[in-house]
Formats: structure tokens, sequence, C-alpha cells
């Protein structure tokens, strides 16, 4: 499987009474599938997984399925700081027809290399895709380069989401083995293409698709002024998407832009008035608003 381009790592709608808004995450998929967005990253850490119980969350990976027809790839974010809990999430994902899954690094429990080498090992004998999904910065461990070595050896492990802050180490692993990197981090995703990783999977994507998979898509094609254009562009919304904890300024720019309702769940909420001005101000400069 080979994966490149921009995969949108799609939020979570809800509605005035807290529930899941399946109406508005259909739309959002249609408006990904018109702008050329190669895919959809339904429930994952945008998308609000934490805060979803497991009917919902495997309720919004078959509604995404559905509501892609196959125009894009469903990397279905089936991840969990249980081995158990990640495959049964992992199956049911596989049984409603995803294309692919995505692999947090699990959270909290904090495990050794050896732990995370044979959890990854456990989800990909299942037979589809994975995705591993490298972010320490929330979940108190890094997966290894020496592990992705190891890991990079099965044939269903097929692509690290890399969300480390580091091009550096993005050049490491492309040395060392071959394993398909993708940005996680809108930021940083001209940079780590310019060093070989092959597209994105992008917050940023929800607010502007069009615009970063043209981006993506030139880097691919060797386009590299009008990639890096788009990336001095939109650099402003790649930063100021983050001005506060993900998802809280994605869902407040989509709400700005009147695509969904603003909820959250609790631990979630709503941003600063402070920085609802700076996040709007980018969003008006770049006309999106």
């Amino acid at each position: 499987m080979q994966l490149q381009g921009t995969y949108t790592a799609i939020v979570t709608p809800f509605g005035r009474d807290g529930r899941v808004d399946y109406g508005a995450l259909k739309a959002l998929i249609e408006q990904q599938a018109d702008a050329g967005v190669d895919g959809v990253v339904p429930v994952g850490t945008t998308g609000e997984s934490p805060t979803l119980n497991v009917e919902e969350h495997e309720q919004v990976v078959a509604t995404a399925i559905e509501a892609c027809r196959g125009r894009m790839t469903v990397i279905a974010g089936t991840g969990a700081n249980a081995t158990r809990e990640a495959i049964e999430l992992t199956r049911h994902a596989m049984e409603a027809g995803a294309d692919a899954t995505l692999q947090v690094t699990p959270y909290y429990n904090k495990p050794s290399q050896e732990g995370l080498y044979r959890h990854f090992m456990a989800v990909a004998d299942l037979g589809l895709p994975v995705v591993l999904y490298n972010i320490p910065g929330r979940t108190g461990r890094e997966i290894a380069v020496d592990t992705m070595v190891r890991l990079a050896d099965h044939e269903r492990i097929v692509a690290l989401k890399e969300a480390g802050g580091s091009v550096d180490r993005v050049s490491e692993i492309i040395n060392r083995c071959a394993m398909t990197i993708l940005s996680g981090d809108d930021s940083l995703t001209f940079p780590m293409m310019a060093v070989g990783a092959k597209g994105v999977v992008s917050v940023a994507s929800n607010v502007a698709p069009r615009p970063v998979t043209e981006m993506t898509h030139a880097a691919l094609a060797g386009r590299w002024d009008e990639a890096r254009a788009l990336h001095a562009r939109y650099y402003p919304l790649f930063r100021d998407l983050f001005i506060d904890t993900n998802p809280i300024p994605v869902k407040a720019a989509l709400a700005m832009m009147g695509r969904i309702e603003e909820r959250y769940r609790l631990p979630m909420c709503e941003m600063s008035d402070e920085k609802r001005m700076v996040l709007r101000q980018t969003l008006e400069a770049l006309g999106l608003v």
C-alpha cells in the first residue's frame, strides 16, 4: 500500500445536545472529497478519540467509510494504550472496510521499546495496513529509530505519522529503512517532504483542504517553488491552529466558517477570547472567513 499526499485528521462534530453530529461529519468529508484530498483519518487525536465511547468510535469510523464511498483512503484511528483494545477496534475497522489503521504509541503506561514492538506487531498481524503514530509530546514515549527499523520488516506496517518535531529524525529513519513517512505537524510538512517524507496527516486541511493538498502534490511532483510558496502563505494557519490544544482551534475555526457547531467534551473546552481573536485574524487574512 502506497500512501502519499494529504490525509485529513478529520474532526468529530458534536451537536448542541453533545452527541456526535453524523450529518455534519458527512458534510465535512464531502468537502474534503471536493477539494481532492487523498484521504481522511477519523477518530485520531483531532477526532477527540479520548472522549468517544467504543460505540461512538466504531460508528464514526463506519460513517467516514460510508461517506468516502471509495473516493478517498480511510485510515481509521484505532490505537489504544491497551493492546487488546487496539486489536478490537482495529478488527471492527477492518470489517467496516477501512483501508488502513493509525496506531498511536500507547500512552500514559510508557511501555519499553520491546513492549512497543510487540504491541504494534500484534496489531499488524491482523492484516490491515498499519500507519504508526509517533507523538511523544502526548504519549510520553517515543518509538525509537531502532524499533522503527525492526517494525519496518512487517509487510503490513506501511508508514509512520511522525509528530516528534524533528526533520533530522525523518532523515535518519529514511536512511535506515524503507518506511513511508507522513508529517504529523502541518508546519513541518514542507521541510519533511524536502528530505523524503511523502505527505501529511493534516489538521489544517480540515479548514483549507485544497491548499494543503496542492502543497503536498506540488512537492511530490518536484515543483518545490510552488510548494514552498504555499507553505509560506499558509504557515500562519499552520501555526495558529495550535495556539491552544488540538483540536480546540480547528473546531473553533470550522465554527467561524459555519461548518460545525463549536462543541467540545470536557476536559476540552473553548479557548480564550484573546486566542480566538488571533485565530480569526489569521482566517480573515487568508480569506477563509
